[in-house]
């Protein structure tokens, strides 16, 4: 499954605080710039780094998430355990609910997405910000080609799929990571510790 779906619960009450929505094409870095901003933000409570439930069992050097299969998520989203679902690449991607929770009380709380969620990620909070994070097509192909993953032909497709983001009513911040991941994860922070504001 290549194209992404995403739903929302519609039961889900409207949460007031910050949510953020972090995106980006594959090559980007995102998850090296959230890995980085994580590590710093680690004793903050003002800040939360959603764990996410995925279809797939956890590996070594990827990220941190809890595992379930198939059957085990569809009943999780019946039971309205997960705030936000979609599908992508032949995997179920979840943000359980009670992972947001701490926005009511002023956290802020980053969630990584596919960008094809966000329509439906915009009502889950008053305030939330999507987080571009994406680079240069030479510089996000060379780091496709690095990983071995994918031939030369398919890199370039990918790419050429790839859409100006817009957002219907969130703030959209876009990063350029196209320095050391220490700049990038640097600037990610600034924006993070802007929106909760004084420590």
């Amino acid at each position: 499954m290549t194209n992404s779906s995403a739903e929302a619960m519609i039961a889900t009450p409207v949460l007031t605080g910050a949510l953020v929505l972090v995106v980006g094409p594959s090559g980007a870095g995102k998850d090296a710039l959230m890995e980085g901003a994580r590590g710093a933000l680690a004793d903050d409570r003002r800040f939360r780094f959603a764990r996410r439930l995925i279809t797939r069992p956890a590996l070594a050097g990827a990220e941190d998430h809890d595992s379930c299969d198939e059957a085990g998520f569809v009943a999780a989203r019946a039971r309205g355990e997960l705030a936000l679902s979609w599908a992508a690449h032949g995997l179920h991607y979840g943000i359980p609910a009670r992972e947001l929770a701490g926005i009511a009380g002023g956290e802020v709380v980053i969630a990584n997405i596919s960008r094809g969620a966000i329509g439906a990620a915009e009502a889950l909070a008053e305030r939330v910000v999507v987080v571009e994070i994406t680079a240069p097509a030479a510089i996000l192909a060379k780091r496709l080609a690095a990983r071995g993953r994918e031939s030369e032909a398919d890199i370039a497709k990918r790419l050429s799929r790839e859409a100006r983001l817009v957002t219907e009513r969130a703030a959209l911040r876009r990063i350029v990571n196209d320095r050391s991941i220490a700049e990038g994860a640097s600037e990610l922070l600034g924006l993070l510790r802007a929106l909760a504001g004084p420590a």
